[in-house]
């Protein structure tokens, strides 16, 4: 039994700056700005300037934590794990990139 009070929960404990960092190195800065469309991630982009947009912009940060969360699925699913989700459960971000096949 795990003593975490959110177990399900896959950004429980990650840190903005952890998450930003994994998105980076998964998916480039331009894919990022493409997926996101802030203006931190298409002109010079930095984590720190990153961290402090996203530090101050709830609805950008909820984008960012929907696109960890999606890539996160997406490791999964290259591993071999598998997962069933229905179509309510599926975000925003997942409708993009399928829609883009």
């Amino acid at each position: 039994m795990t003593t975490s009070k959110q177990p399900r929960n896959p950004l429980h404990g990650v840190t903005l700056e952890r998450m930003l960092t994994k998105l980076v190195a998964f998916f480039g800065w331009e894919i990022l700005a493409q997926r996101v469309r802030i203006r931190c991630f298409t002109s010079e982009p930095s984590i720190a300037s990153s961290l402090k947009f996203l530090r101050k912009t709830p609805w950008a940060r909820a984008e960012v934590e929907s696109l960890y969360a999606f890539m996160l699925r997406e490791q999964a699913d290259r591993n071999g794990t598998v997962r069933i989700i229905s179509a309510r459960d599926a975000t925003r971000q997942e409708r993009r990139f399928y829609e883009g096949r």
